[in-house]
């Protein structure tokens, strides 16, 4: 069943079919390939640049698609259905060239945004450690001309794919310093740890970094915001991880259908029929609710807490519609049931964990 939202503009209707024809016709083919191997996640993220994907939040006069919210978040559910390594991957460049545009470094938008969409500058993001309290895990301390960094970055995806990335460190008043920094070593300044291991989206190179009195200079620097920003920015956004938690939802969906059209079991059908309807309610109330002024922070934290366990239940269905084949590594159910995990903890606030943990608890 195809969900039923309001239609994009005509120029964003194209550029998404653009998208979801690239995602279906050589993603969806090789993503247990991708969700493994750097290079092909690297060839697909390549792939998405040749079709001018990779800046769709820029404004059109720095070249990029200058999707609105809507369409936006409708792309993040078609690539989360086909792709949660390339989702995750791009989704941290698309971040930081939506950072960029709301910046007011002209000098740095000038230097990386008319690069971005077609991917010939390709930018990470490493600041989710403002979001935690207590002692700063990255301190920027006023210096001539700029900031000294000191610190640890625990969390950057996209080492070997990024050039450079957006830290966030907070400065002695408790301000938040945004500014853009090189993804490599640099001669004992910044250290990059070896790659994670993670259960999923291994390919996407995740790296911590320790920051040994780096030197930032103003002129790198995109902005500096009041303390406790990005709680404020992660409240008002609470919505927005749920379109790619929808997408793996979908994906496990594709599943479960396939494993019945190959057995013919009626239940097979009956529990797709249910988990589809919950999952299509869930994403028009989502739709409609970043385009309403009328939901408030609980009801969208509900539906942020409802898409994640839609993740949960569709791909667990997936597994069990697919039988004992879905232990192997390689099957999709395995790879859809580990990023519906990934989607229970990305971007995690606590209101999300504890209405996440309440659900589960029943």
């Amino acid at each position: 069943m195809q969900l039923q939202v309001s239609l994009p503009t005509n120029k964003q209707q194209t550029l998404l079919k653009v998208a979801e024809d690239y995602f279906r016709e050589r993603v969806a083919p090789t993503a247990e390939k991708i969700d493994r191997e750097p290079k092909a996640l690297k060839e697909a993220l390549k792939r998405m640049g040749d079709r001018c994907l990779l800046a769709l939040r820029v404004p059109r006069k720095w070249g990029g698609a200058e999707f609105s919210e809507l369409d936006y978040r409708r792309f993040q559910m078609s690539i989360a259905r086909y792709s949660g390594a390339l989702a995750f991957l791009q989704s941290q460049h698309q971040s930081a060239g939506w950072f960029i545009v709301n910046s007011d470094n002209k000098s740095l938008q000038q230097e990386y945004l008319s690069h971005m969409g077609k991917g010939e500058i390709l930018v990470g993001i490493g600041f989710s450690q403002l979001r935690r309290h207590g002692e700063p895990m990255m301190k920027a301390t006023p210096v001539t001309g700029g900031y000294l960094l000191e610190g640890e970055v625990p969390w950057i995806a996209g080492y070997g794919f990024f050039d450079d990335f957006i830290v966030g460190a907070t400065l002695p008043d408790g301000q938040e310093l945004y500014g853009i920094v090189p993804l490599h070593g640099s001669e004992n300044k910044i250290h990059i740890s070896r790659l994670m291991e993670l259960a999923v989206i291994g390919s996407t190179n995740t790296v911590s970094a320790k920051f040994n009195s780096w030197f930032l200079g103003c002129d790198r620097v995109l902005s500096i915001k009041p303390p406790r920003s990005i709680d404020l920015y992660s409240q008002k956004n609470v919505l927005h991880h749920g379109f790619f938690a929808l997408g793996c939802a979908r994906a496990a969906l594709d599943i479960i259908e396939d494993a019945y059209y190959k057995k013919e079991l009626i239940f097979i059908k009956d529990s797709y029929n249910r988990l589809d309807r919950a999952a299509i309610e869930c994403s028009q109330t989502m739709f409609d609710a970043i385009c309403s002024q009328k939901y408030s922070f609980t009801e969208k934290l509900r539906l942020r807490v409802e898409s994640i366990s839609l993740a949960g239940r569709c791909s667990q269905a997936a597994i069990v519609a697919s039988g004992g084949s879905a232990a192997s590594i390689y099957h999709p159910a395995q790879r859809v049931y580990r990023e519906a995990l990934l989607y229970h903890v990305s971007a995690q606030t606590t209101a999300i964990m504890k209405q996440t943990l309440a659900a589960l608890s029943f």
